[in-house]
């Protein structure tokens, strides 16, 4: 064991100076790391990491309930953990069924109370949907959400601010299925295919061709060797 004698009251003063040196630089470096942080909120992702050969795919919900129940039982035979963001207003009228999502160990994210235009709202309208909807899944799932997926993908640093103020990180996407149109399953399939690459977020809806294009998707994004993971893992 080791003991260390001050040699009177200048070695400690010297003492004290390098621990509080030691502290200045921690705070110094504190400060960068948060500010780097905060900027990174308000900022949106088009793309995780582009250093693992992982794929994320989403699914935005205000409508269709109808067809989850099939999406989930695919991805869970297939194994794969979706991210799916939730309408506030949905989650409301349809608390059971995002209680199933949350069970089957997807991710539960945010797509707003109402499905407004964000870029139309004010800024304490746009906090208000979130907060509200914050709210409602954390009552029905006993999460708290930190992803947002603003509807119709509108933004601007507006919206993009308040969402980081209230420590969310706003998701865009890489690869549209753009389902909505209900286009033929394999026209889904090939819109994702022809995208597939390290860190892509894929946007689905609840439709019915989109139930019958996920297993082939699937199929073909794991036989090209991607793991399809959730959107917070994709920014790891």
């Amino acid at each position: 064991m080791a003991f260390y004698v001050f040699n009177g009251r200048r070695g400690l003063i010297w003492f004290l100076r390098g621990v509080m040196g030691l502290l200045l630089v921690l705070a110094a470096v504190a400060a960068v790391e948060e500010v780097a942080f905060t900027t990174a909120l308000r900022e949106p992702v088009y793309r995780g990491t582009e250093k693992r050969k992982e794929m994320a795919l989403t699914v935005n919900v205000v409508w269709g309930e109808e067809y989850l129940p099939a999406m989930l039982e695919i991805l869970r035979r297939e194994k794969v953990a979706a991210t799916f963001f939730i309408g506030g207003q949905w989650a409301e009228d349809n608390p059971k069924l995002l209680q199933k999502i949350a069970a089957y160990g997807h991710e539960i994210g945010s797509h707003g109370y109402s499905h407004p235009h964000p870029t139309a709202l004010s800024r304490q309208e746009n906090r208000e949907e979130l907060i509200k909807t914050e709210k409602i899944i954390k009552k029905i799932t006993g999460r708290k959400v930190k992803l947002f997926a603003p509807p119709y993908g509108e933004h601007n640093q507006e919206v993009l601010d308040v969402a980081a103020e209230l420590g969310y990180r706003t998701i865009m996407w890489t690869a549209d299925t753009i389902d909505w149109q209900r286009p033929a399953p394999e026209v889904i399939v090939r819109r994702v295919v022809e995208k597939a690459g390290n860190g892509v977020i894929v946007l689905m809806h609840p439709t019915e061709p989109t139930v019958k294009a996920l297993p082939e998707m699937i199929r073909q994004l794991k036989q090209r060797g991607y793991r399809l993971v959730t959107v917070s893992r994709l920014l790891q």
